[in-house]
């Protein structure tokens, strides 16, 4: 298995962050402008949720709510599990695959620093958890 941490996966990696109170079309156009699928939503420099391409289309398109009405902080997801900086990037992806999620917030000190995605394992870190859940 890899050992590459987190800090080494998302170095020089932009991630983005939006207040509770965003309205959902704002915080879909913040992702397309940045080509994003998620973005931490934050309060007082605090992690409080994710909202991310899923979120908009099950919470939003298929509940009929109005996107430029709703707010992030009734749709995003709440209180999500999150990885420290230093962690074994193995363990995101472990958490991901139990988890059934694709994205996980990276803190530090209580602070978001990151997010690491589904995405980032592909390759080599891919192939190697795959065989380590195979053994």
């Amino acid at each position: 298995m890899s050992a590459r941490t987190i800090r080494s996966v998302i170095e020089g990696q932009e991630y983005v962050t939006a207040p509770k109170n965003m309205a959902v079309r704002d915080a879909a156009r913040l992702m397309k402008s940045h080509n994003v699928g998620a973005i931490l939503v934050v309060e007082d420099d605090k992690l409080v949720g994710v909202f991310t391409e899923r979120d908009a289309l099950f919470r939003v398109v298929a509940e009929g709510r109005d996107a430029g009405a709703t707010e992030l902080g009734a749709v995003m997801t709440e209180n999500p599990r999150t990885v420290q900086v230093d962690s074994p990037f193995s363990l995101a992806l472990q958490m991901m695959y139990e988890g059934g999620f694709r994205n996980v917030p990276v803190v530090e000190n209580g602070r978001p620093v990151g997010l690491v995605s589904a995405r980032d394992a592909l390759g080599p870190d891919l192939q190697q958890f795959i065989a380590g859940l195979e053994t």
